[in-house]
């Protein structure tokens, strides 16, 4: 049984002016699910180089959790006063669209090159079917999207050492619990480990096959991707500043900046738009 629903005929791409008032009505920008206290909590982490936080990104520079802080104002449009620590934080979606832009740019240009692009999540629950529709579309054009099934790798979780195995939904690279009941059912486990994208990595260059020219993904795809040196681009949480912070020091192509935890369904305009603005089609 399919995962995803079946592809429909698609809606028109929403303008600039509907997406921008969709990412406010929907939750995806604007005050969002996730709290000041949860953001605040992780720039300190990232600030002490907690490696649950770092997703996988070696920062060059010294970032003490106000710098973290201002870096998240800038790019995601958080409150930059530090006194702030209650209430839901905010994502400024003129910031967002300029993020999907570049992104949308970033896609089309790998598409048009015919590099290879490696799609991945980590909350697959969540961002499955937009990497999955941005997926259908690049193969659509004749682009190669990279799978190499048949993977393991061990995470470590709150419950201690688990064996996840790689997997892919319609192009887009996942993880499931090896020894979860129901295992292949589920859409994937919530993870933010570099370790699924440095083994998909490893084991490309290892085979001889082609590594990817450009990486989707948010989580430890994406700058565990980057660290390792490839093009990488996907979206971020503001309680998630590795991936900007990647971006500032030039590890990550695009970061952009949203919330991650929303209906599944919110994401489809945001396809929409990506697609046609690289020109693409659903």
């Amino acid at each position: 049984m399919s995962l995803l629903p079946t592809p429909r005929t698609p809606a028109p791409s929403p303008s600039r002016a509907a997406l921008r008032a969709h990412l406010l009505a929907s939750g995806i920008a604007g005050p969002v699910a996730t709290t000041r206290e949860a953001s605040l909590r992780s720039y300190r982490l990232f600030a002490a180089r907690d490696p649950r936080v770092l997703l996988g990104l070696d920062p060059a520079g010294v970032w003490r959790e106000r710098d973290v802080l201002a870096l998240m104002a800038r790019r995601c449009g958080v409150s930059a006063d530090p006194r702030r620590r209650e209430g839901a934080d905010t994502v400024d979606p003129d910031r967002t669209l300029l993020a999907l832009d570049r992104f949308a740019v970033r896609l089309g240009r790998a598409v048009a090159d015919r590099r290879p692009v490696l799609f991945g999540t980590g909350h697959p629950h969540r961002l499955l079917g937009f990497y999955a529709a941005l997926s259908r579309a690049v193969s659509a054009a004749g682009g190669h999207v990279l799978t190499a099934q048949g993977r393991s790798v061990d995470i470590t979780t709150r419950f201690g050492l688990r064996t996840h195995r790689i997997d892919y939904v319609q192009g887009v690279a996942l993880v499931r619990a090896q020894a979860a009941p129901g295992a292949g059912c589920e859409p994937g486990a919530h993870c933010h480990s570099p370790l699924p994208v440095r083994v998909v990595l490893g084991a490309a260059a290892e085979g001889g096959g082609p590594l990817p020219g450009l990486v989707v993904g948010d989580h430890g795809w994406a700058c565990g991707a980057g660290q390792l040196g490839f093009e990488t681009i996907g979206p971020a949480d503001t309680d998630d500043p590795a991936p900007f912070v990647g971006e500032a020091e030039g590890r990550v192509a695009v970061a952009v900046p949203l919330d991650d935890g929303v209906r599944s369904a919110c994401y489809e305009p945001l396809t929409r738009y990506v697609l046609n603005r690289a020109c693409l089609s659903p």
